[in-house]
């Protein structure tokens, strides 16, 4: 299975939409853990939205669209409505 996600960073004030072929719960502790890159400067990063796909290229896809919008608004509705 693989899931496109976006993560919250209340630290940051930053989404980060991501996709991924490992279990979700793994990538996320690996997003929380001290490394060089876009989610290394936080260790408060939060699940807030899951897809999940058949095949990682479709995951893929759905993560370039997300990431496309470049509006925050847009990104937060996906999941505000829960």
């Amino acid at each position: 299975m693989a899931y496109t996600y976006i993560l919250y960073s209340a630290q940051l004030d930053k989404h980060y939409v991501g996709a991924t072929q490992d279990e979700l719960e793994q990538r996320i502790r690996r997003h929380n853990t001290n490394h060089k890159g876009f989610t290394g400067p936080a260790n408060d990063w939060v699940l807030m939205h899951a897809e999940p796909f058949e095949i990682v290229e479709l995951a893929l896809r759905r993560e370039r669209e997300i990431k496309s919008w470049k509006s925050r608004k847009r990104i937060e509705s996906l999941y505000s409505s829960r």
